[in-house]
């Protein structure tokens, strides 16, 4: 039986549920291949507005990238003061220079509280919720990153932008 995938209330998303086409990726903030996915997402939602409900799920790859799940976790602790796309982009626009010096720094950049940031990400507030998201993945068989399911069904290509828009294009009516 192929695994059911459906959003969830608590979601992490852009656009509505009900939206045509519903992109759902299991990411990875520090693999350079969801980078250059977050590329094609964004190039995907400028054309596509309205009809894309883009949802993004954590799946951090901690055996290649030591950030990893401290990114992911990152962006939680930003969720909850609200900001969660914001700390999203920035996160894959400093990916190569991102480590635990940087929390604060990204904070103000974004205009979040850089001390209830950096306390909810040394406490690992959101570790529980970052490995409930993975293990999601896990179960609908993801392995590697980004992972990503349109409209239900897993795409099997790769994350270039050619080859995503390709695919997701196939469910513009």
């Amino acid at each position: 039986m192929i695994p059911t995938v459906s959003i969830h209330h608590d979601e992490r998303l852009q656009g509505s549920r009900d939206a045509a086409i519903v992109l759902v990726e299991y990411g990875d903030y520090q693999c350079p291949y969801c980078r250059q996915a977050h590329a094609a997402v964004r190039d995907l939602q400028r054309r596509l507005g309205s009809q894309l409900c883009f949802v993004y799920r954590h799946f951090p790859l901690t055996g290649k990238h030591p950030y990893a799940e401290l990114a992911a976790e990152t962006a939680e602790a930003a969720g909850a003061q609200g900001d969660f796309w914001g700390m999203h982009d920035a996160l894959f626009a400093l990916q190569p220079q991102f480590g635990p010096h940087l929390i604060p720094q990204l904070a103000e950049q974004i205009g979040l509280n850089p001390d209830r940031l950096s306390e909810d990400v040394r406490s690992r507030r959101f570790q529980d919720t970052v490995e409930r998201i993975a293990a999601g993945g896990t179960r609908l068989g993801a392995v590697e990153t980004p992972t990503f399911f349109i409209n239900g069904e897993r795409h099997e290509g790769t994350s270039d932008e050619l080859s995503l828009v390709t695919a997701v294009m196939r469910f513009v009516a």
